[in-house]
């Protein structure tokens, strides 16, 4: 069974909320409400998200300073923050914007279908991230395994076909996400973030492929996966 990704909307108007659950329900995945900056912060402490919907303008701590918070967290600088606003105050607002560290500036009202696109992007980028990083955790147990001589030949060999076939469906999957992203004209931050899980891949698939019987000595170390 594959865990759904979870979704951070904030906004201070239910209505909002009520709307943007309403566009993203399609995607089935897990949708975490939050009505101003401290709750959605409050829920970052717990939880990890795939990408977070940010409003803009919220009484008390407004959508700048919220993003703020998150990136100056180790553990959430790196979640993509798409920033929603009702009010355009041209592009000195849009760049402050850019500057907090949102991956996209959107002002309302937008588009439902692009939205859920954009979502839709990030979340997979989530996905295939997770599945990478439970391929390298298989990866380091292999090799702890393999240098206390706790894994039996035929039982290293059975665990390292499953390894490559498993990446290999990784592998596959990122390539058609980044050829999707090629087509689309995508935006450059999900564009980035593939080519990142691309070069995570590559070094991973590297390691794996120097456990292989015949590969010469010295083995291979995994590597970090960030």
């Amino acid at each position: 069974m594959v865990q759904k990704a979870k979704i951070l909307l904030v906004d201070d108007r239910p209505e909002n909320l009520l709307a943007l659950e309403a566009i993203l329900s399609a995607l089935d995945q897990t949708l975490v409400r939050a009505s101003s900056g401290e709750e959605a912060l409050k829920a970052l402490l717990t939880d990890d998200f795939a990408v977070i919907l940010l409003d803009v303008q919220m009484p008390g701590m407004d959508g700048f300073e919220t993003a703020a918070h998150i990136k100056r967290r180790e553990r959430t600088r790196d979640i993509p923050i798409i920033f929603l606003t009702a009010i355009n105050h041209g592009p000195h607002h849009t760049f402050r914007g850019y500057a907090a560290g949102a991956v996209d500036y959107i002002s309302k009202p937008f588009d439902p279908w692009v939205l859920r696109a954009k979502v839709s992007v990030f979340v997979e980028l989530y996905m295939k991230n997770c599945q990478l990083r439970e391929q390298a955790a298989l990866l380091r147990l292999q090799l702890e395994g393999g240098g206390k001589g706790g894994v039996g030949g035929k039982e290293s060999a059975g665990l390292l076909a499953e390894l490559s076939a498993r990446l290999a469906a990784v592998e596959e999957q990122a390539e058609a996400l980044s050829k999707q992203l090629d087509d689309d004209s995508a935006d450059a931050a999900a564009v980035a973030t593939a080519a990142h899980l691309e070069r995570k891949l590559t070094g991973l698939r590297r390691a794996l492929d120097a456990l292989e019987p015949g590969s010469g000595p010295g083995g291979a170390s995994v590597p970090a996966q960030n």
